[in-house]
């Protein structure tokens, strides 16, 4: 049975807290929603798609391209609009072959410059393409994704200088904007809802302190020097935030100025504060250091307009949802379930009109990767009766699908939203 109601349209009625004709599903339009590629490919042959190798649009993680062809099969309502550099610095242009690890034949980036330690087999990645750079990723020989590599210069805390911590922070360019508007220009046609990082606006967010994208990063980028800078430093910190504010609000005006409403969801940071049972930090001090200037950069989208803003936390973030709320988000991922306070009966009767939740609809971490097509079947259909009530849901796993996770356990997870919305594949 086809749909008879738009992606886009089903989107904006959740986004909207309206009851949606069927439940929305989201998978592959952030860096936090999306699936390793080797997912990707073993559900582009599932669905007997043209074999050719997955693009992976992220590397740090990994992650995969979904292309218009799956998100088809998939029943996928959103679109990415994937316009930023990576992580590690460069852009996704003029792509070439590369194998990992694990075998598989993918294509990365022409600037995805690694090489191989011959004793070990571990590969090191280097900042935009740089191989004369120290390498700023690893990735063990038998591992699936890259960690960063963390290069802390010594610090002088007498002579620590917040600039050093705002190197990567710039206006965008023309160069950027480009390829913005080409990116956008690629989902243009597609009757789905748009997504869009906001480049610059993931204030402290952790994967981005080690700055994996510089060539010779200056400033604390040590990641526990960091968050002894949230209690230690917190002058130092607002000065960091404070002028990255600036410089993302100014990106916005330019932004907005090109692209106009042409998106609907503006994925604003992916800062966690939650682990699995408690918080890297207390409510005083998100308050303190954070609130301000998410309510800056959310009151201007909201001032100026129409979009919704997304906040990525994973964890036990119960405690944040209402400074989430009153910081001006609209939007909260990956809603981990699993997660100390984080029961999906629990946040859905206590904030559910006032924040969509856009993911949480299955367990990464147990019930996908290990768990039978069953037994996902049933959680997927469970949270989705919980969540779906009056709106304020997209479906998404807790956070990006991992390798070896079955690809029957993944089939059964999208069959089980397609069953609940009624429709037969």
């Amino acid at each position: 049975m086809p749909h008879t109601v738009s992606s886009r349209t089903v989107v904006r009625d959740a986004l909207n807290h309206r009851q949606p004709a069927r439940v929305p599903m989201d998978f592959g339009s952030t860096a936090v929603t999306g699936m390793h590629c080797s997912c990707v490919a073993a559900l582009r042959d599932h669905f007997g798609l043209e074999k050719r190798p997955v693009k992976v649009h992220e590397p740090y993680q990994m992650l995969g391209l979904i292309e218009d062809d799956l998100l088809r099969a998939l029943g996928v309502d959103v679109d990415g609009v994937h316009g930023n550099k990576t992580i590690f610095g460069f852009a996704n242009e003029q792509w070439k072959h590369w194998r990992t690890p694990w075998g598989q034949e993918v294509l990365v980036s022409t600037d995805f410059v690694t090489n191989t330690d011959p004793a070990t087999g571990d590969i090191y990645i280097h900042p935009q393409g740089d191989a004369t750079a120290p390498a700023s990723g690893h990735m063990p020989y038998d591992g699936y994704f890259f960690d960063a590599i963390v290069r802390q210069e010594p610090i002088d805390e007498d002579n620590l200088d917040p600039a050093d911590n705002l190197e990567e922070f710039g206006l965008l360019s023309p160069q950027d904007l480009s390829r913005i508007l080409q990116a956008l220009q690629q989902v243009q046609g597609n009757a789905r809802a748009r997504v869009m990082g906001i480049p610059g606006a993931g204030l402290g967010d952790i994967a981005l302190v080690p700055a994996t994208f510089l060539k010779h990063p200056r400033g604390i980028r040590d990641i526990t020097e960091w968050y002894v800078s949230l209690s230690m430093r917190q002058d130092y910190v607002h000065q960091v935030f404070g002028k990255q504010t600036d410089i993302a609000l100014e990106n916005l005006r330019t932004l907005h100025d090109a692209i106009g409403e042409s998106i609907d969801v503006a994925f604003i940071c992916g800062t966690d504060f939650g682990t699995q049972t408690s918080q890297f930090c207390s409510a005083a001090t998100f308050r303190e250091l954070w609130k301000p200037y998410y309510q800056r950069i959310n009151n201007w989208i909201h001032s100026h307009t129409q979009w919704k803003t997304m906040k990525h936390s994973c964890g036990a973030v119960e405690v944040f949802i209402n400074d989430f709320i009153e910081s001006g988000f609209d939007i909260l991922n990956p809603v981990q379930c699993s997660a100390t306070g984080m029961e999906a009966e629990h946040i859905k009767k206590t904030y559910g009109d006032r924040i969509v939740f856009w993911g949480g609809g299955v367990d990464t971490q147990k019930v996908l990767p290990f768990g039978t097509p069953e037994e996902v079947r049933q959680q997927v259909l469970h949270r989705c009766q919980v969540f779906n009530k009056n709106g304020g849901f997209v479906f998404d796993a807790i956070h990006n699908v991992q390798a070896r996770t079955p690809v029957a356990n993944i089939v059964a997870m999208i069959d089980a939203v397609h069953e609940f919305n009624g429709v037969k594949r």
